[in-house]
């Protein structure tokens, strides 16, 4: 998480305002990681890239750059036709999301 892009975000919207947005977002990415996971197993490959991408925007965003990082590294492993590393990374994506949401709930006195 960097903190910075937290800092960022209350300096230019005001803590209430940064507040809002983060948990926008924090939904958000909720929504897409649970929804990245069917498209994943059920859905068409250019809606998984396209949900990727836009889960990478939304938390570097909101300082989650570890998340978008994988988030990348996944669309690397679309772009390569490399299924196994797909599927190991699309997990770690989930594992990191989940780690990622709970760490930034649990740090909300960073808006303050």
């Amino acid at each position: 998480m960097d903190a910075r892009q937290i800092e960022t975000l209350c300096k230019d919207l005001g803590p209430h305002a940064a507040e809002d947005v983060i948990c926008r977002a924090m939904e958000e990415l909720a929504h897409r990681l649970c929804h990245l996971q069917e498209i994943a197993v059920h859905g068409p490959r250019e809606d998984l890239y396209k949900g990727l991408r836009a889960l990478s925007a939304i938390a570097e965003q909101i300082g989650m750059m570890g998340l978008s990082d994988v988030a990348r590294h996944v669309i690397n492993c679309i772009e390569l036709g490399d299924v196994v590393a797909e599927a190991a990374t699309l997990a770690r994506l989930a594992r990191m999301g989940e780690g990622s949401l709970t760490a930034m709930w649990d740090h909300n006195d960073l808006l303050g």
